[in-house]
């Protein structure tokens, strides 16, 4: 069997290159969720400046909304496989699952170097893809809006409500991040690898729970799908995404403004913790919509399509990145590696992530004039169809 040679869309490709860009900048500044930093207290108040404005800054830009237009890329490169292979009569759902336990294996390796990855999560939430991909676009909507809101959160605030004892579910994940963290501040190469692989993903699952990430994901997974379902991509429909901008605008800001006003009116903890997380879930979802809506728009509506399309060939080799950015940041940062994290403090590694991109994009381009796939994605794609 043999995968289809279709053209890509370029828009995606933009879109992913951009999220890719976004996530590395992010693990730049965290030292790959190792959250240790030297000591700040003798450096210039103008560094200190840098630094809260750089972390600031890249977390209210890419916090939780590189990830969801990646995740968003995810469902929508589902409908495009599912399509093409409905095309030819035939049924991508079973074939679809084996790449999923692809993925999984391929994010086990990642975690090796990284705790915070999230092929894993991808490769079991993905599972709820070929489930309803045949539901009508009406239902999908629905259960995606259910899914956004946080389900079990909301069960946890009526809960709380009604009995005062009640107590919002926690999963006791801080052992394994202290032991992960141990062995990046001061193990081997091989007891890193041990400890990420197994506490340590461990631990990043449990985040991903507790933080709602699994609810979302899906959410997100489901409403790629959407938009390749209606051909929201395609140029002659760019007016969607402007009241889509607009729409995302005004949710935004009354959103945000109420996740930062909710600790000072509440003070029940098991109300307060789930309500937290449906308010700002929500409101990095309507900034994410600002974000790609923007991008989108300005690749069909603007001169701009050009200088965008410099992100393509990153967004097309985005697992590539994904996972060599890894291997170099634990490398640079961890004791196994150089250790960097004693040395260097928000500013200077966010120009660290800023390099690390820069030569990511340049192998990118010069790969990419002799290759229609990255080395990674050429493998998958390869044990997809195999």
């Amino acid at each position: 069997m043999t995968h289809s040679t279709s053209p890509r869309i370029d828009v995606a490709d933009v879109l992913r290159g951009f999220a890719v860009m976004g996530i590395i900048l992010l693990h730049s500044i965290e030292h790959f969720n190792f959250y240790s930093f030297p000591d700040t207290s003798q450096q210039s108040a103008w560094l200190n400046f840098t630094d809260r404005a750089i972390w600031d800054g890249l977390f209210f830009m890419f916090g939780g909304k590189g990830y969801a237009i990646f995740s968003i890329l995810f469902g929508f490169s589902f409908f495009i496989m599912d399509s093409r292979q409905q095309e030819k009569g035939k049924d991508f759902r079973l074939r679809f699952c084996w790449r999923l336990a692809l993925l999984f294996l391929i994010g086990n390796v990642n975690a090796i170097f990284f705790t915070g990855e999230v092929l894993v999560l991808y490769s079991i939430v993905g599972f709820v893809l070929p489930l309803v991909c045949r539901l009508s676009d009406k239902a999908l909507l629905i259960l995606a809006s259910i899914l956004l809101l946080q389900p079990l959160a909301l069960t946890c605030v009526a809960g709380a409500l009604i009995d005062p004892t009640f107590e919002f579910p926690a999963i006791s994940s801080g052992h394994l991040w202290m032991k992960a963290g141990q062995m990046q501040g001061g193990g081997t190469f091989w007891e890193t690898l041990k400890v990420n692989l197994w506490e340590g993903q461990l631990a990043s699952l449990a985040w991903a729970w507790e933080h709602g990430r699994v609810f979302q994901t899906a959410a997100l997974f489901i409403l790629g799908m959407l938009i390749g379902r209606r051909g929201l991509y395609k140029g002659e429909n760019h007016a969607v995404w402007g009241k889509v901008l607009a729409g995302a605008l005004i949710a935004f800001f009354p959103l945000y403004g109420l996740d930062d006003m909710l600790p000072r009116f509440i003070d029940n903890r098991a109300i307060l913790t789930p309500l937290s997380l449906i308010v700002s879930s929500l409101h990095k979802f309507a900034f994410m919509l600002v974000l790609m809506s923007g991008i989108i728009f300005a690749y069909y509506k603007t001169g701009m399509r050009h200088r965008l399309m410099v992100l393509a060939p990153y967004g097309r080799m985005s697992l590539t990145n994904y996972i060599t950015q890894s291997i170099i940041g634990s490398m640079l940062f961890y004791h196994w590696g150089f250790g960097l994290y004693q040395h260097l403090g928000i500013t200077a590694s966010f120009l660290v992530g800023i390099a690390i991109f820069i030569l990511q994009l340049t192998f990118c381009h010069w790969w990419m004039k002799s290759h229609r796939h990255g080395p990674l994605e050429a493998l998958w794609r390869k044990g997809t169809w195999i």
